[in-house]
């Protein structure tokens, strides 16, 4: 076996491997039958990989039995970075079928026996082997992004450097030389492309194998989505099962007040539900105001003039560490980061100026970076508003950059106690003609029980641009991370009922984005409601401030909100006083989330499931009014 790298000796190379080796003798033997390993000691080193020797384009590209050469993607050398772009369009998005499990430990989700008709065991056999013919890039990293001591490893062919580069800005590299005999992997992640064509119909398949104490990860596509991100965090979730505790899928913020009080909102919900917008500042009209919505009907506008945004201070942009460890005394959640870079979307950036602090970060950032479906041209900027076209005049909806959390500007590193935690749904229009289950108002307060179930169902929403999907209402399920867990369904629903009630400080809102009813209001309605709770602290609720919602599920309708003296139109709280929906039009969309709730529920209402969250439930499948919720929660706290 060769070792390439220039300045790690082949001495300090064998001698962290024979550290661990023994403890896993198939990744040994397999690293000593490979053609020649590369083991990065840093970043530079990775980025050179990734252009593969190449000045301006690498092609990344394998001989796949049956279907010659196939060329996976395009990496483009940039000035700020290198640009990544995939030759099929179906690998641009994370497919949400893509996790197969391959053990015979408890779960809910697909066997890949069960979806391919054979044994994984044999397929893996293949992959040590195909490995074992490839020059390849091995390096140890921290899943957890270093807030968690669980050590793990990569292996992959040499020609997917930018892959093996976006893991590790994602996850963090471990400094073999510093880690010495400590390092113990406990997970490790196999990549291997070819696999898609020849074992998996072309499609973006993630291979789980649980061992006792081991996890192995099976990446057979070059999308980073489903492994180099969400396979991570199904590790860490498959650690947080086996002992009680969850990693949130939500973004963090501190928001800072004009008036310096302090505020910090986690915000959950599925994919599209705007937990990198809620780190976002508001985006403004060429006049300074907000828009806060565009009638679908009349085309009428509505503005809000704010002169004063909140500060932000980001905490965490997608995967929230919630490990016992960090949990104080305060009976609010605590929370920090488990990653150390954020796969940041940037479909909303179509032109310059939209979002000037994303932007001057990405065009001049103080090190190269990740750039994935957007337009690169050899040793130019790439612009993140400059987006890869799926088909001509068709931009793609999931162009994205990675972000090092060191080049975020006020990021925290210390965890921090989440005063709100609030849930993002993604909603369509709604009017009488057309009725949907867009009937959400601007804000809504939940009482914990409520909070709890929206959690189980987690409603994937309206036109979703990370994944590939059918239009319509889809449910992600818990605590919308099921699609990247691998264990059982009602396991996990105990384990976000137990962390509710053990933070029974922290409170529970509900917040749309895209639409309000009739009205177009994309994040514009989040972002004024994070202000407006921020100005609030923890002031409570005066009784004609709230009232029951009409939809129950939807917990508390706000009666009056104002910002900074700008009185929120009441059609924005309460969308059946909405003249293009009416009380008709409202009820038919709350019949529809009824209905989805109802069937979603179903699942986990089963003897497993804690005698406390089968009531829950059943209140929803019995047409539970917000009284009854607000009495479950209070026997649930």
């Amino acid at each position: 076996m060769t070792k390439t790298t220039s300045d790690n000796p082949a001495a300090l190379y064998e001698t962290w491997l024979e550290t661990w080796g023994s403890r896993h003798p198939e990744i040994e033997h397999l690293l000593r039958r490979a053609r020649s390993v590369h083991v990065p000691r840093n970043r530079g080193e990775l980025f050179r990989l990734a252009m593969a020797g190449q000045d301006k384009i690498h092609e990344v590209a394998y001989k796949v039995k049956g279907h010659g050469r196939v060329v996976e993607a395009h990496v483009v050398n940039c000035r700020n970075g290198v640009a990544v772009n995939y030759t099929d369009p179906y690998m641009r998005r994370r497919d949400p079928q893509s996790m197969m499990i391959a053990d015979e430990k408890p779960t809910d989700k697909p066997l890949y026996v069960e979806r391919f008709g054979s044994p994984f065991a044999s397929v893996r056999e293949e992959i040590f082997d195909w490995l074992a013919q490839q020059d390849l890039i091995v390096f140890p990293f921290s899943a957890g992004g270093g807030s968690l001591e669980h050590d793990a490893l990569f292996i992959g062919p040499a020609n997917a450097g930018f892959f093996a580069a976006a893991l590790a800005d994602l996850q963090g590299m471990i400094d073999m030389e510093r880690k010495g005999a400590d390092f113990d992997p406990r997970a490790v992640i196999y990549l291997a492309p070819p696999f898609r064509h020849t074992h998996c119909e072309g499609k973006q398949i993630v291979v789980h194998n649980r061992l006792d104490e081991f996890h192995e990860v099976f990446s057979l596509n070059l999308y980073p989505g489903p492994s180099a991100k969400k396979g991570v965090y199904s590790i860490l979730l498959n650690r947080g099962e086996s002992e009680g505790w969850v990693t949130a899928h939500a973004s963090t913020v501190r928001v800072i007040t004009p008036y310096d009080n302090i505020v910090t909102i986690m915000h959950e919900g599925a994919s599209g539900g705007g937990k990198s917008e809620m780190l976002e500042y508001p985006h403004r009209e060429h006049d300074g105001r907000i828009r806060l919505g565009v009638n679908v009907v009349t085309g009428e506008r509505r503005h809000v003039a704010l002169h004063q945004n909140c500060r932000l201070e980001p905490v965490t942009d997608d995967m929230a560490l919630c490990h016992p460890e960090i949990q104080g005394t305060g009976r609010k959640l605590a929370v920090t980061d488990a990653e150390a870079a954020w796969f940041v979307r940037v479909d909303h950036v179509n032109c310059y100026g939209v979002n000037p602090d994303l932007e001057s970060i990405c065009v001049n950032p103080p090190e190269p970076l990740i750039f994935l479906n957007l337009r690169g041209v050899a040793n130019a900027t790439c612009l993140i508003w400059e987006h890869t076209e799926d088909a001509p005049g068709k931009p793609c909806s999931n162009p994205r950059v990675i972000l090092p959390r060191d080049t975020i500007p006020h990021i925290v590193k210390e965890p921090v106690m989440v005063d709100v935690r609030s849930f993002g749904v993604r909603t369509p229009p709604c009017t009488l003609q057309k009725p949907s289950y867009g009937i959400l108002g601007m804000l809504h307060m939940l009482p914990p029980a409520l909070a709890w179930i929206w959690r189980l169902v987690a409603p994937r929403g309206y036109a979703n641009p990370s994944i590939i999907s059918d239009e319509g209402l889809a449910s992600e399920g818990v605590g919308s991370f099921w699609p990247f867990a691998t264990g059982l369904r009602v396991d996990y629903a105990d384990l976000i009922f137990d962390q509710m009630r053990a933070a029974s400080a922290t409170r529970y809102v509900l917040m749309p984005n895209q639409h309000i009813g009739a009205w177009k209001v994309g994040f514009n309605a989040q972002w004024l409601a994070r202000e407006y709770l921020a100005r609030r602290g923890g002031a409570q609720f005066r009784p004609e401030q709230i009232a029951p919602a009409r939809c129950a599920l939807l917990g508390h309708a706000m009666q009056s909100m104002q910002i900074e003296g700008y009185r929120i139109p009441n059609w924005f709280l309460k969308t059946e006083t909405q003249p293009e929906i009416g009380l008709e039009g409202y009820d038919t969309g709350a019949a529809q989330l009824t209905e989805f709730f109802k069937q979603e529920l179903s699942i986990y209402n089963t003897p497993n499931l804690s005698r406390e969250g089968r009531r829950i439930i059943e209140c929803c499948l019995d047409d539970g009014s917000v009284p009854e919720y607000e009495d479950l929660s209070r026997a649930m706290m």
